[in-house]
């Protein structure tokens, strides 16, 4: 059927044939509750998630992964060999300001290196071997030779993110200040008199120089180091977005839903199917559709603009089972609960959740605890996982890439598991989407239908036949 069938001539007879106006269904309750409910629900945990995820990071910092590497040697001053490297290495690990909202890791600069090549820390900072020497000499204070400047490095790692790295180095840099201070204070003790001129004052207001160096800077087609998280954004997207597509399409073929384009509008005959093998047919559909739609992500992404991405292919085999995953998902939602509350839901889980609580922009640390325990569940933070170390880290499998496929695959076989469970108890139970007698009735009212003369045109073409078998 479809709204080309006999329509009704003229406004009378048009008014006779749809006699209920607007106005009579505005003035009953029940059409107002459940979307002003829904509504406002889904507006207040979007809120929650989003605002609450970037309104005070700082304040939420804590246990934000930093290296700390001493190669200070010291300095003999008089017959005390004196180590100011380690008097800083103690105030940053002892400082509450620090500690509360840092984890540093005292190491060596190999193993530190190490760390941030698999994205396991946002910036470390070096001690340089000749640090204590320099200071006592600029100070004047006789301590054998020391050559330079007294410099500490941060080294910041802003491939495992951006924002993380600028939170560090803010705590680290108003640390080191306050430790240059207590530094400067005690070499005034030590520096003899005669050394006490206005240049040596100076320098002993504040005598740490703290230098901000890139540790292996981001490629330049990078978006900033945002393009992990714009791609693992699409790849979500592109999965539920062919969970929804998919959804619809097989539904409107089936007769279970209505084609509306502009003024035309279509139901088919529904067709004898169970639930079981609906969604089989959802499923395959979907996997296919995802492999296309996040071909042409990395395929638009890397080719026509140019995003470095240096194992493009590998992006992609990972971007397919993740979308895999997250269009299953959205059909297993559908499935289980309806269309109509599954779309939500999936748009809850999914998008604006693990838009909150992936650490794309905001670093893990420095959310809320409640999106840090979200996060570890979320599909969006597992994909980012992924393509950030094929983007940023060469595919290292310990800087994200295993969790990734594993969490990816482990959410497709749950969505699999769940649906096919509940929807094919809902076959044995007898909860058809249509009962089977009014899928008769539909039939034959079709059938009569199409026998008058009456009836005007024929079925449009792509219509089902009086035997309700799926469209050629």
């Amino acid at each position: 059927m479809n709204s080309d069938s006999s329509p009704p001539s003229g406004a009378d007879a048009s008014q006779r044939a749809f006699p209920v106006r607007a106005g009579q269904l505005l003035k009953v309750r029940s059409v107002w509750i459940l979307p002003t409910i829904l509504g406002s629900i889904l507006v207040v945990l979007i809120t929650v998630f989003y605002i609450g995820s970037v309104v005070d990071p700082l304040g939420h910092l804590h246990g934000l992964p930093v290296g700390l590497v001493n190669q200070d040697r010291g300095a003999v001053v008089g017959r005390q060999r004196i180590s100011i490297g380690e008097r800083v290495q103690h105030g940053l690990t002892s400082t509450p300001a620090v500690a509360s909202r840092l984890s540093l890791t005292v190491s060596t600069l190999g193993a530190a290196e190490q760390v941030m090549d698999r994205d396991g820390s946002y910036a470390t900072v070096v001690i340089p071997p000749g640090f204590s020497a320099s200071l006592f000499r600029l100070a004047g204070v006789p301590a054998g030779a020391g050559a330079g400047r007294p410099e500490i490095v941060i080294l910041t790692n802003q491939r495992a993110g951006v924002e993380g790295t600028s939170l560090a180095t803010g705590v680290l840099q108003a640390a080191l200040a306050a430790v240059s201070r207590q530094i400067g204070s005690q070499l005034a003790l030590l520096a003899p008199a005669r050394a006490s001129t206005p240049v040596t004052r100076a320098f002993l207001a504040d005598p740490v120089t703290v230098v901000l160096v890139p540790y292996r800077p981001l490629p330049s087609h990078s978006a900033l180091g945002l393009s992990d998280f714009y791609m693992a954004l699409l790849i979500l997207m592109s999965g539920f977005l062919a969970g929804t597509i998919v959804n619809s399409a097989v539904d409107a073929a089936l007769g279970y839903a209505t084609t509306e384009i502009g003024p035309r509008w279509r139901q088919r005959q529904p067709v004898p199917i169970n639930r079981w093998q609906t969604l089989i047919i959802k499923w395959v559909m979907a996997a296919v559709l995802s492999a296309v739609m996040t071909g042409l992500v990395v395929l638009v992404a890397v080719v026509i603009l140019r995003m470095d991405a240096p194992d493009a292919w590998l992006l992609w085999l990972l971007a397919w089972l993740a979308a895999a995953s997250v269009a299953a998902g959205t059909l297993m939602l559908f499935a289980v609960v309806g269309i109509a509350f599954g779309q939500l839901i999936a748009l809850l889980v999914f998008v604006y959740a693990g838009l909150a609580s992936a650490g794309g922009t905001v670093p893990l640390q420095a959310l809320p605890s409640s999106l840090r325990w979200l996060a570890e569940i979320e599909p969006l933070r597992q994909i980012l996982a992924g393509t950030r170390a094929i983007l940023y880290f060469h595919a290292q499998a310990a800087a994200g890439l295993t969790r990734a496929f594993v969490a990816a695959a482990a959410g497709l076989v749950f969505s699999l598991v769940v649906a096919g469970v509940v929807v094919r108890w809902y076959d044995r139970k007898g909860f058809h989407r249509m009962n089977p007698r009014v899928l008769a009735y539909v039939r034959s009212a079709v059938a009569d239908y199409k026998a008058q003369p009456s009836a005007g045109q024929p079925p449009a073409r792509g219509d089902q036949d009086d035997h309700g078998e799926p469209p050629r």
